[in-house]
């Protein structure tokens, strides 16, 4: 009879101790997802001063002048000096978490109306995919253009024309980046890049 009731304890015991081990390695294995997370911040915190100037015009609601801070930070990225020398084939290696983060600001600072990831939202809601993006497909990039407010009367704005306020079209910024000089060559190629970083 005590041999038996020394099995059922001894059973017991081992039972708690395996949901403990259960227990343990699920806290392990969430504390290695966030040490990975921080890892990730760690990297962005040292090119901080990156985008400290995008964050603080951001912040101060100056969009016409983030607008322009948003190429200048493409441009340190790309390491190119001058808007013109960034190619198409450059949006091929561009990295997703830099994307991310200028998309991050802009989406932060004008509550969810502006940033790279509401414009491919758009972008998709009017048809565009990756075949669109592939194929040149400039009747879809003028239907987004329409919907964000860069094309009106079927005619596209001058991004001086546009309405850098909160009051502005969802989707309308950031926008001079996209006033490439290779045209809507570049738009597909970097409309295939955020699809690509699924932002």
């Amino acid at each position: 009879m005590s041999n038996e009731v020394h099995e059922s304890e001894v059973t017991t015991r081992l039972s708690a101790i395996e949901v403990q081990l259960q227990q343990l390695n699920q806290l392990l294995s969430n504390l290695s997802s966030r040490i990975a997370k921080s890892e990730d911040n760690f990297l962005l915190v040292a090119d901080i001063h990156k985008y400290k100037k995008l964050q603080d015009l951001l912040a101060a609601g100056n969009l016409r002048e983030a607008d322009w801070e948003t190429i200048r930070v493409i441009q340190t990225i790309t390491k190119e000096p001058d808007l013109a020398a960034i190619t198409p084939d450059d949006m091929r290696e561009f990295p997703c978490d830099e994307l991310r983060v200028i998309d991050g600001l802009w989406t932060k600072y004008s509550q969810g109306r502006f940033g790279f990831s509401v414009q491919i939202q758009t972008y998709q809601s009017v048809g565009g995919s990756f075949d669109t993006t592939i194929n040149q497909d400039n009747t879809v990039i003028e239907k987004f253009g329409e919907v964000v407010g860069w094309r009106v009367d079927g005619k596209w704005l001058k991004c001086d024309d546009l309405d850098y306020t909160l009051a502005a079209p969802v989707g309308c910024h950031p926008s001079r980046w996209w006033n490439s000089p290779f045209g809507s060559k570049m738009t597909n190629y970097f409309f295939n890049r955020l699809l690509v970083c699924s932002l």
